[in-house]
């Protein structure tokens, strides 16, 4: 059983470290601090409840059964959490959260406090590493306290199901979705690990054995409900920031036809190429590089191979859009060998902004991208030789074949 327990205490610990990724902002966020609190409690209480880790604190401290208030004292430190979690996570005016939390924790003092009591006065001399709710269920203040930490546990995960339900109904995306996941953890915590353990001990004061609901049913169904509910905590906060990186990491890789375009005529410093650097910063890097690439070039941009290319691809049937991004890549790629061979600039320079240059973020350079490698028909330059389709990088001029 120890193994089933340590497991749900190493999806509860990588969660509180996948939230606190950031320390110093974490710190500044009640709600970001607020969860993971209550996670790394969690964490704590199945370390806690191992059989093995009872061995060793009833070992280290000499006290028999020592594990059983320190287990119960950090699960009424988790309730307690999860209550100041959700207060913040509803928010409200900064005084009312303040008194809410101070009440929450005040309670859970008082509920920690009475534990110790009530184990300090009982008679617990046999150590039970399994059993210990079952075992001492009718033991005079061991079966107060067994009590008592149930209904706080009992309290908190009620008031979670009910704030979920409520506010569930008033929220939409994956708010909504982590929310149903704590409200199904919360319900199978409930109803499958604290309905266990009051139906065993209740049977033990009837004169019944039902020990194996306490011992076999409840352990595992605690750490699913602890999957779930990490799960409902994460999938808000985590989600957004991974789709963004992913996205991020699809567009750095659809630029690379652009930025092999213009990489040797881009001053902008060399992009970090660190394996750790997150695809978002690789991406604005390389954003910043291409666009100081692109006014290297404007100088090079002819607009007759622009304007005969536009014209080729409208007759074509291409969209305006379409055909805008088809003449601009055409005329880039001949900006581009213009400055590899060291040509004079055009007689046709004037002012003009590219496309990618008139949108917020990469979607327009990303286009710019992709319309390099579909090159336009045929359209015959100023020059009348056809417009470059380079897309790699910048060639050096051919040498003239001489006959």
């Amino acid at each position: 059983m120890s193994l089933v327990v340590y497991l749900a205490a190493c999806v509860f610990g990588l969660t509180s470290v996948l939230l606190l990724r950031r320390p110093r902002t974490a710190l500044r966020n009640p709600l970001t601090l607020s969860t993971c609190a209550a996670v790394a409690l969690g964490a704590l209480v199945f370390v806690c409840a191992a059989p093995a880790s009872l061995a060793t604190v009833n070992e280290l401290t000499g006290v028999p059964n020592f594990g059983a208030p320190l287990t119960y004292g950090m699960l009424s430190a988790y309730s307690c959490a999860v209550l100041v979690l959700l207060i913040n996570w509803r928010g409200g005016p900064r005084e009312r959260v303040r008194r809410m939390v101070l009440r929450s924790i005040a309670a859970y003092g008082l509920l920690v406090a009475a534990i110790v009591v009530l184990f300090t006065l009982a008679d617990a001399d046999t150590e039970r590493l399994t059993d210990l709710d079952t075992y001492y269920a009718a033991t005079p203040f061991m079966r107060e306290m067994i009590l008592l930490y149930l209904l706080g546990h009992s309290a908190a995960m009620l008031a979670m199901c009910v704030v979920c339900l409520k506010w569930g109904r008033e929220v939409r995306g994956l708010l909504r979705t982590g929310l149903r996941l704590i409200l199904l953890g919360a319900l199978l915590d409930v109803l499958g690990f604290q309905l266990t353990k009051y139906t065993a001990v209740v049977a033990r004061w009837t004169g019944h054995d039902l020990d194996f609901l306490s011992t076999t049913v409840a352990p595992p169904m605690a750490s699913l409900a602890a999957l779930l509910c990490s799960a409902g905590f994460v999938l808000p906060r985590l989600l957004p920031p991974v789709l963004a990186h992913w996205r991020g990491l699809g567009d750095y890789r659809r630029l690379e036809p652009l930025w092999s375009l213009v990489r040797s005529v881009s001053t902008a410093p060399e992009p970090p190429t660190a394996w750790w650097q997150l695809p978002q910063a690789r991406l604005q890097w390389r954003e910043v590089s291409i666009h100081d690439g692109l006014l290297t070039l404007a100088p090079y941009f002819d607009h007759r191979v622009r304007e005969r290319v536009r014209d080729s691809a409208l007759r074509a049937g291409r969209s305006p859009h379409q055909a805008r991004l088809a003449a601009e890549a055409a005329m880039l790629t001949d900006a581009a060998r213009r400055a590899a061979a060291r040509e004079e600039p055009p007689g046709t320079t004037g002012t003009y902004r590219l496309h990618a240059t008139e949108v917020s973020g990469p979607g327009g350079l990303v286009e710019l991208a992709q319309a390099l490698n579909r090159p336009p028909a045929q359209a015959a330059a100023p020059d009348g030789t056809a417009p470059s389709s380079l897309s790699g990088p910048l060639a050096e001029p051919e040498e003239p074949h001489v006959a």
